[in-house]
């Protein structure tokens, strides 16, 4: 046969020479070729930035409160911050609630409802939360809230409040610092609009 290696001496075709040398430069090369193609695609990609919208609640609340729903709202928010979520569920067990910003962007929640409060603090804090220093006359919707915190430094307060479905737990909490949570409490109210 010809010397061009086609065909070997046995008659059966000829093969290239495998290694395991071989194998690695390839997988190296390969390795390679996608990690500049990654680094690459990360440079000049463009990851846009999502700013949070704010959402008007207290339109929300008046409608609640046409309906004959009593909740509980925060009168007005510092100045920087914004609710960015708002939670209303109908039902025999309704539920309420706002997502807030901070004017350094720390997340603060607010959330009644007819619930178990241990089932609340594993829902929006944590499972494992350790009690603390109960607050005592701040704000104008309960006298008592008792206080929460995890391991990862979330903060969490908790009231009862009487509204027209019975007792209900308030509970405020976040990753905002606890003297925020404090703030949005002060500003607390069951008011009409």
């Amino acid at each position: 046969m010809s010397e061009s290696g086609q065909q070997s001496e046995t008659g059966r075709p000829g093969r290239y020479q495998r290694t395991t040398g071989g194998l690695l430069a390839a997988m190296l090369v390969l390795l390679l070729a996608v990690a500049a193609f990654v680094i690459f695609r990360g440079i000049f990609r463009d990851t846009p930035r999502i700013e949070p919208e704010p959402v008007e609640y207290l339109p929300l609340v008046e409608s609640l409160q046409d309906a004959g729903r009593e909740v509980v709202y925060p009168r007005e928010l510092p100045e920087g911050w914004m609710v960015t979520t708002v939670v209303a569920e109908p039902g025999e067990r309704p539920a309420w609630g706002l997502g807030i910003l901070t004017d350094d962007g720390r997340f603060l929640g607010l959330r009644q409802q007819d619930e178990d409060l241990e089932d609340l603090l594993a829902e929006h804090v944590d499972e494992e939360t350790t009690e603390e220093e109960p607050l005592e006359g701040v704000g104008s919707v309960a006298r008592t809230w008792e206080a929460y915190a995890d391991e990862g430094g979330d903060h969490a307060y908790a009231a009862e409040v009487r509204t027209d479905v019975g007792d209900e737990t308030l509970l405020v909490y976040g990753s905002a610092p606890a003297e925020d949570l404090r703030t949005l409490i002060e500003s607390l109210t069951l008011d009409e609009r």
